[in-house]
C-alpha cells in the first residue's frame, strides 16, 4: 500500500481487534488461488515432483531461504513501524476499549521493585499442570498432575488417575463378555489415533486439568498473586468438554476467580491471535499494551458451543457468566527484551497494570525467551514428577507383574 492509499484509507477505516478463532472452529475450505497468493506458487507446482530439490541438493535451498527471511523481517519491520505511528494511538481511542488500554513504559526501576517485593519474597505463585495418557488393549490410563511454585519452593503437586476400560461388568457369560468388548472396541479408534468418542475422551481429560489448574490457583495458593498458564477463561470450561457437570463446576471456579481474587496473570504459551501478536511485535523492551476485554472472545465460545438439547436450559446463565466476567479480563502484551518475542497476558481489569509488571519482570529473568520463568519452573517439576518416564516405568512394571511385559504394548511403544 503506497503512502497516498494508507492516507486515505485509514480515514474510513475503523479500527478492530478481532478475537482469535476458538478451537473448536472448523477449518475454512482453501481453494487454489488462496494457496498461490499465501505461497507465491500454484498449487499443482507444489504437488508436481520434477519441481522439487533432490534430498542431497538441500544446500541449494539455503539461497532462498536466506531470500524468503530477509525479506519476510524486512517487510515485518515497516509494518511495525506503522503499527506505532497508526495503530498504537488508536488502542486507546477505539469503541469499546478498555479504559485504561494504551501503550505504556516501564521503567527498570519497576522490574527490580516487581523482583524484590513480590518474585523472590514468594509472593506470586504459579500453577501448571501435565497429562500422559498410556493407551493399550486391555485399559487406557490418563494421569494428570499439577504442580505450584513459587521462588521460595514447591508449594505442592497433586495428581488424578483416571482408568478407562471397555468393560467393567464381570457377571456375564464368557461368550456375551466377550461379544460386548468387541462391540464396544469396533466404535473406537486405532492406538495413537482418535474416534468421536476418544476425542470427547482427550477434550474431557484437557478440561479436568485445565479446571485442576485454576482449582490450586484458588483454593491451594496462599500467595497475593497467582500466575496462570494460558487462558483464564479455557474453551475447555466454558463449554464442560462434553460433560455438564464440568461446566456447572468451571462456571463457579472461573466466577470465584476473576470477580473474588481478582490479582491474577495469565501467560499463554502459543497464542493463535496473530492480529495482537503483530500489534505486539511493534512494542519496544519494557514497553506493554492494553488492548481489549474478553467479552468478543467469550461470545464467539458461546456462538459456536453448541449449548444445544439437554445443554440449552445452561445457556442463560453462559451468557450471563460471559456479560459478567468477560469486561472484567483485559488482554494485554508485553516485551520484557529485544531479542524475545512480545507475550500475550490476561489479567483483571482493576489490577492490569500490575500484572503486566510482574509477568514482564519474571519474563526478563529470561532474555533469550520472554517468557515467565516462574512458569517455566512449575513446567519443569511437573514433567519431572508426572512426566511420561516415571509414568511408563511404573505401567510396565505393573505389566511384569501381571505376567505380561509385553503382549499389550504398541510398537512405537517399544521401538526405542
Amino acid at each position: 500500500m503506497s503512502q497516498t492509499d494508507w492516507d486515505s484509507d485509514r480515514e474510513t477505516r475503523e479500527f478492530t481487534v478481532p478475537a482469535p478463532p476458538p478451537p473448536s472452529a472448523e477449518p475454512a475450505l482453501v481453494d487454489a488461488h488462496e494457496f498461490e497468493v499465501a505461497f507465491g506458487e500454484p498449487l499443482a507446482r507444489a504437488l508436481d515432483l520434477d519441481t522439487w530439490q533432490p534430498g542431497e541438493n538441500l544446500a541449494a535451498l539455503y539461497g532462498r531461504l536466506e531470500e524468503e527471511i530477509e525479506q519476510a523481517v524486512r517487510q515485518e519491520s515497516r509494518i511495525r513501524d506503522r503499527i506505532r505511528e497508526e495503530v498504537f494511538p488508536r488502542l486507546r481511542t477505539r469503541v469499546g476499549a478498555p479504559t485504561d488500554a494504551g501503550v505504556y513504559q516501564a521503567r527498570v526501576e519497576d522490574v527490580e521493585h516487581v523482583h524484590s517485593g513480590l518474585l523472590f519474597n514468594g509472593a506470586v505463585e504459579a500453577c501448571d499442570g501435565t497429562s500422559v495418557v498410556h493407551d493399550t488393549l486391555p485399559v487406557t490410563i490418563a494421569q494428570i498432575g499439577v504442580c505450584l511454585v513459587s521462588y521460595r519452593g514447591d508449594q505442592g503437586s497433586w495428581v488424578q488417575r483416571l482408568y478407562r476400560r471397555d468393560l467393567r461388568v464381570s457377571s456375564l457369560d464368557p461368550v456375551e463378555e466377550a461379544l460386548e468388548v468387541l462391540e464396544r472396541r469396533q466404535r473406537r479408534a486405532g492406538f495413537d489415533m482418535s474416534s468421536r468418542r476418544d476425542t470427547l475422551s482427550d477434550l474431557g481429560r484437557r478440561g479436568i486439568m485445565t479446571y485442576a489448574e485454576r482449582a490450586v490457583l484458588l483454593r491451594k495458593s496462599e500467595a497475593p498473586w497467582r500466575m496462570g498458564h494460558g487462558n483464564p477463561t479455557p474453551y475447555e470450561l466454558l463449554t464442560g468438554s462434553g460433560m455438564r457437570e464440568l461446566l456447572e463446576s468451571g462456571l463457579d471456579l472461573l466466577h470465584d476467580l476473576v470477580e473474588g481474587h481478582r490479582r491474577f496473570v495469565f501467560v499463554p504459551s502459543a497464542p493463535a491471535a496473530r492480529a495482537l501478536l503483530t500489534i505486539s511485535n511493534a512494542l519496544r523492551p519494557l514497553e506493554y499494551a492494553i488492548v481489549d476485554t474478553m467479552t468478543g472472545w467469550l461470545e464467539r465460545i458461546v456462538e459456536q458451543g453448541h449449548y444445544r438439547g439437554a445443554w440449552e436450559v445452561l445457556l442463560p446463565r453462559v451468557k450471563q457468566f460471559v456479560s459478567g466476567v468477560g469486561p472484567q479480563i483485559v488482554v494485554g502484551l508485553y516485551r520484557a527484551s529485544d531479542m524475545a518475542p512480545a507475550q500475550l497476558f490476561y489479567a483483571h481489569v482493576k489490577h492490569a497494570h500490575e500484572a503486566a509488571l510482574i509477568a514482564m519482570a519474571d519474563s526478563a529473568l529470561q532474555e533469550h525467551r520472554g517468557f515467565p520463568m516462574l512458569i517455566d519452573l512449575a513446567d519443569t517439576v511437573c514433567r519431572a514428577t508426572f512426566g511420561t518416564d516415571s509414568f511408563t516405568a511404573s505401567t510396565q512394571l505393573a505389566y511384569v507383574e501381571a505376567g505380561e511385559p509385553f503382549r499389550y504394548l504398541t510398537e512405537r511403544q517399544t521401538r526405542r
